[in-house]
């Protein structure tokens, strides 16, 4: 098992207020960066198979693509980018980097262990705060609820346990991330960071100073069309 102390509280310290506003890690600028890559790829794939099954006047939509990740799917693409709402669970939860790399391990094993189920612009938002939010669960002594995580994500209590009931499942509960697969992905994100001109490590327990839940801005992710939808809220 993933041991807490080997990178998320390893020598973590609290930057002040006006640091944890202005400074993003390392890691979250480059996991954005290969997911926004990853979608973009996918959703013009799924624009290609669609345009095919249209030419072939196919009546079952979906008769190419599998339908794992279906869970995680929204009517329409949320407005905020992954940089921003990556930016936003960091700055809100007080969850170290390390979270965000096993949250994109988790996605990693989902995209291969389902292989016909595409990380696209309509589930890779609901993917991201559940992964992180489990992998804060593994990681961190301290951390936040699902309700917390819930508003920070912009989607409903119910809909996040329902969620990450889902991953869990997909992932047959397997959760457990070693030091060796740890350091593998570091080095793998460290290597695209080399590619986009980059060289520096990624961060492996810093977090930021934590948030009171009156302090959270309130944002909204389109709900899923198996689900009730959530209160509006403001989007900041």
């Amino acid at each position: 098992m993933l041991a807490t102390g080997d990178y998320s509280t390893h020598q973590i310290r609290q930057p002040d207020a006006s640091q944890a506003e202005t400074t993003t890690p390392r890691v979250l600028t480059i996991i954005s960066s290969v997911l926004e890559k990853l979608v973009a790829r996918n959703d013009r794939l799924v624009e290609v198979l669609s345009e095919q099954r249209n030419g072939l006047n196919c009546s079952d939509s979906s008769a190419r693509l599998g339908k794992s990740l279906h869970a995680f799917h929204g009517v329409r693409a949320p407005n905020i980018s992954i940089p921003k709402y990556l930016e936003r669970i960091y700055k809100y939860t007080n969850c170290s980097p390390s979270c965000f790399v096993v949250g994109y391990v988790y996605i990693d094993r989902l995209a291969h262990k389902h292989p016909d189920s595409l990380v696209i612009s309509l589930n890779v938002h609901r993917l991201l705060v559940t992964s992180v939010m489990v992998a804060s669960k593994i990681l961190d002594d301290a951390h936040y609820n699902n309700a917390f995580y819930a508003r920070v994500g912009g989607v409903s209590n119910a809909e996040l346990n329902r969620l990450e009931l889902e991953l869990l499942f997909l992932l047959d509960f397997g959760v457990t991330v070693s030091s060796r697969v740890f350091e593998s992905y570091c080095f793998h994100l460290e290597k695209e960071m080399l590619m986009n001109g980059g060289g520096q490590k990624v961060e492996r327990g810093i977090s930021p100073v934590a948030v009171g839940v009156d302090d959270v801005t309130e944002i909204s992710v389109e709900d899923t069309q198996s689900c009730s939808p959530p209160q509006p809220q403001a989007v900041d």
